[in-house]
């Protein structure tokens, strides 16, 4: 499964801190989710997903603007910190984790292939990673799913060590 050991972390993390997550997934169409569901015991973490594929869906589903996204398009940093931040409002979770991205083989409104944004909010935490991907569609949303996951697992442990403090 990809990311199943990431996400075995962030289960048991999220479990020792009483914290829960969702997910608000358009480029990896439900990997992360899948990733978390196929850990053991997620449900005391996991709160559930929103694949919201058309770029309609993410203003309808999550409250990301609707100007934002005619103006900049769904692939975006600002999209992806608004898409994680309704599912985890809406979806009632301390922690949302989102991924945006073109996955190809062609180009999305002019964003080329393996241009990806994944993003964390919770916590008082708004952190977005612009990734650059080589590599076929598959791989595109594998390697994008992965990295959600790792950044949220750094996220979880900058919140459990601040300032690096335990490190």
């Amino acid at each position: 499964m990809t990311g199943e050991p990431q996400a075995k972390a962030v289960v048991e993390a999220l479990a020792r801190r009483e914290e829960t997550v969702a997910t608000a997934e358009s480029l990896t169409g439900g990997l992360v989710a899948d990733a978390f569901v196929s850990v053991p015991g997620t449900s005391a973490v996991y709160r559930g997903g929103v694949i919201p594929y058309a770029t309609p869906l993410k203003h309808e589903l999550l409250g990301v603007a609707a100007d934002l996204l005619e103006n900049k398009g769904p692939v975006d940093p600002d999209v992806a910190l608004q898409m994680a931040g309704g599912v985890a409002e809406r979806l009632g979770a301390t922690w949302g984790v989102a991924t945006t991205g073109v996955a190809g083989p062609e180009p999305q409104d002019g964003v080329p292939p393996g241009v990806v944004y994944v993003a964390v909010v919770g916590a008082g935490v708004r952190r977005v990673e612009r990734l650059d991907l080589p590599g076929e569609r598959v791989d595109i949303r594998r390697v994008a799913t992965e990295k959600a996951l790792a950044l949220l697992t750094e996220v979880i442990g900058e919140a459990e060590h601040p300032g690096g403090a335990g490190r």
